[in-house]
């Protein structure tokens, strides 16, 4: 199930789960280290003080005076390897040491912690001899109260201390998540005002970046990406609104004559030569129709990376004469003649799309050109790139429209773009970069246009 905490808690959960973890473990050793130190310096110090105890019983074994000494906090016996009890220090006031079942032993030291009902816990060597040729224990112990207190101080000491270390990490990350944090909380609502303002005018390129505090860090690498991505968005939609807008102009015309045509049509009957002449019409407008959207599929399809364009080999000057085979009847019919004689040249292409490249540019040049001029086409091989030029002598192109002649549904004039329904110089863009290739405009009024097409040799 998916959490509902926010990020900032989740953080500062994580991050104090796992200090207080490394915390915990770091106390636990000291806390091991500390007792089993407290301890064993316990356990040195009975060793040291029964040293000289066991000096003196083996030295004097008769006197047993070191029994009759007033040690309240340490306790002694004599006792033989059976266990049984031979001597005890004053301090135990007749009441012997409980040492357990467990056998004594008399063959190394042992240490032992036991618990006297009237003593409380206490902490015992047991020390093999040999006192007059016999086989002796001493047992030598001390109360374990002081070392059992520090050991409870340290305890305490340390569970209070990670009970702070923990409230004062949690303070801590706290902080410094939410400071982590405030510029991704700026950039989301950065981010939220610039999509609203995408949403409001999707037109309109965003004018307002988001802050850069720092462009070397993770954060301020997102709000440069950011920034790049909402451009592109915002650009992205301005162009998509744009061609809707233009689209539906484009579709609106054919729409609306076939819609007119078809009423006259049903409006009363008509002679055989209206009804052929109403359909030649309403026959016209639908091949536009379909020209045009033919023409947004294949723009979509480059648009989408999915044009798929075909490397077999072909012969370039075979394809470009069947272009202008293609365009000599809108030609003839404007008493234009094109110039056509290439050279044979081999290539790796798409035989089809490059039939609709060359066509587009002629039929163009034969729209705009007027009546009795000539249009000249030529194919250069220059080594490592081909070069095809169309020259017309038409109308030609206003300086400021060159940039923007390639732009969908852009018209430099009034004249309506011939086949291509205000897309055919778009969809020649997108063919020849396609292709890696290069298209050159030249153009002056009066005078005529020169298009200049480059491919790459190796495709």
């Amino acid at each position: 199930m998916t959490s509902t905490r926010s990020l900032r808690f989740r953080m500062i959960a994580l991050f104090c789960v796992v200090v207080g973890a490394l915390l915990a473990g770091t106390y636990v050793l000291i806390y091991s280290l500390f007792a089993s130190e407290v301890s064993s310096q316990l356990d040195r110090r009975l060793m040291h003080t029964a040293d000289p105890i066991i000096a003196d019983l083996t030295a004097n074994p008769d006197e047993g005076d070191i029994f009759t000494l007033d040690l309240p906090t340490q306790y002694l016996e004599l006792l033989t390897p059976n266990g049984k009890v031979l001597q005890t220090s004053r301090s135990l006031q007749g009441h012997p040491l409980y040492l357990g079942a467990e056998p004594i032993g008399s063959s190394q030291i042992t240490y032992r912690t036991i618990s006297d009902p009237s003593k409380g816990r206490l902490r015992l060597v047991l020390i093999p001899f040999q006192m007059n040729s016999d086989h002796v224990v001493l047992a030598f112990g001390e109360s374990t109260l002081e070392t059992d207190r520090a050991i409870s101080n340290f305890r305490r000491t340390l569970l209070i201390l990670g009970v702070v270390s923990l409230l004062f990490t949690g303070g801590i990350s706290a902080w410094y998540v939410r400071r982590s944090l405030k510029p991704v909380v700026a950039l989301t609502e950065h981010a939220a005002r610039m999509t609203e303002r995408l949403i409001r005018a999707p037109q309109r390129e965003l004018q307002a970046a988001m802050p850069v505090h720092n462009e070397e860090d993770e954060l301020g690498r997102l709000a440069i990406t950011f920034n790049t991505l909402f451009v592109k968005v915002s650009a992205a939609l301005g162009q998509l609104h744009q061609f809707v807008s233009d689209a539906s102009h484009e579709l609106r015309t054919p729409l609306a004559v076939l819609q007119g045509e078809t009423e006259l049509l049903l409006l009363e009957r008509r002679s055989p030569d209206d009804y052929e002449s109403t359909l030649r019409v309403i026959d016209s407008e639908l091949k536009k129709l379909g020209r045009i959207v033919e023409a947004l599929f294949t723009l979509s399809m480059a648009d989408a990376g999915q044009l798929r364009l075909a490397k077999v080999p072909i012969h370039l000057n075979e394809v470009l004469e069947e272009a202008c085979a293609i365009a000599t009847p809108l030609a003839r019919a404007k008493q234009i003649h094109i110039n056509c004689d290439p050279l044979e040249t081999p290539y790796l292409g798409d035989e089809v799309f490059l039939r609709q490249l060359f066509v587009i540019f002629l039929e163009n040049a034969v729209k705009y050109s007027p009546v009795g001029t000539n249009i000249d086409v030529r194919l250069s091989n220059g080594g490592r790139y081909y070069e095809i030029v169309f020259q017309d002598q038409g109308v030609g192109i206003a300086e400021e429209h060159i940039p923007h002649i390639f732009e969908r549904f852009y018209r430099a004039s009034s004249v309506a773009e011939a086949r291509s329904g205000g897309l055919g110089l778009a969809i020649a863009r997108r063919l020849v970069e396609s292709w890696g290739g290069v298209i050159t405009l030249e153009s002056e009024p009066g005078k005529g246009t020169r298009v200049t097409l480059t491919l790459q040799t190796a495709s």
